[in-house]
């Protein structure tokens, strides 16, 4: 009996201290689990802050590009009653060379004139057009950066 006594207090010894080691264990990997849930928090916080500031990042250049195409749409317009001036001048430059050749210095100057104006708009609209397209270019960007934000999101 005594022997089968220390056999068994043995196994009670060993067991216990086994017992022990997978307590170490456990409270070990409970603490390496309480981390990883702060850090998931803390990058989760991270990108929401993220999405966040791209989405007005993407407002702001939503606005830039309504603003640029509203810019065009008005030069394009002025254009269009630049062209209707401009043809105007001619006919009226043509009709002085047949008729008053004394005022023809006149009119080609109001004609040299209305081509600047011209001109100058014609480059101003350019320029617009070369906005709205980098807007455009950047909306395209910001709408991929998305894309890859749900892409790591889902992960």
């Amino acid at each position: 009996l005594k022997e089968e006594n220390a056999r068994l207090r043995s196994k009670i010894n060993k067991l216990q201290i086994f017992s022990e080691t997978q307590a170490d264990k456990m409270r070990k990997l409970e603490k390496k689990l309480e981390e990883n849930k702060i850090k998931e928090e803390n990058e989760t916080r991270d990108l929401e802050a993220m999405v966040q500031h791209v989405e007005q990042n993407l407002q702001l250049m939503t606005k830039r590009a309504v603003k640029a195409e509203t810019s065009a749409t008005k030069l394009r317009q002025e254009n269009a009653l630049l062209q209707v001036q401009l043809n105007n001048y001619k006919a009226e430059n043509e009709a002085l060379r047949s008729g008053q050749s004394a005022s023809l210095a006149t009119v080609k100057q109001n004609a040299e004139l209305a081509l600047q104006s011209l001109l100058t708009v014609i480059s101003n609209s350019r320029s617009s057009i070369k906005q709205l397209l980098s807007g455009a270019e950047s909306l395209q960007l910001v709408a991929e950066l998305l894309k890859s934000l749900d892409r790591i999101s889902e992960m």
